[in-house]
């Protein structure tokens, strides 16, 4: 997204999002989504509508239900967004203060742009001319 003014130049956290993070839909078995995850080197699965638009999240206890139940019975709905033109350090800053690992990167219609991780975001704020994987 296109920023203006003195902020412009401020690394932003649209650069650090991951936006191979699995996605799945409400009506699909936990099981496919956790095999997804797993090969694909992710803890979580991002629950999305047929527009990207975010609706939940299935991770830690939710990946390991039976098999076959649908995603939005394991799910936890509303994850945290930030918005991908959030300065690194305001987001450093809130995740630290937060106490999370990571959080989702959205548009403001809440179409899923990736996935940011507090690894990462705290990497760029120590090497700021260092992205981070994705």
């Amino acid at each position: 997204m296109p920023t203006e003014g003195a902020a412009a130049r401020e690394p932003q956290i649209g650069a650090l999002a991951r936006a191979d993070v699995p996605t799945c839909r409400l009506d699909e078995p936990i099981g496919d989504v956790a095999r997804r995850a797993r090969e694909a080197g992710f803890q979580l699965g991002v629950v999305v509508s047929q527009e990207q638009v975010v609706l939940g999240l299935v991770d830690g206890e939710a990946l390991s239900r039976a098999p076959d139940t649908p995603v939005e019975q394991a799910m936890r709905p509303g994850p945290t967004t930030l918005r991908p033109n959030l300065a690194v350090d305001a987001a450093r800053d809130f995740l630290r203060e937060s106490r999370r690992e990571r959080a989702l990167v959205t548009t403001p219609d809440g179409v899923l742009i990736g996935l940011l991780e507090r690894a990462d975001v705290e990497r760029m704020a120590v090497h700021p001319g260092v992205m981070a994987r994705g």
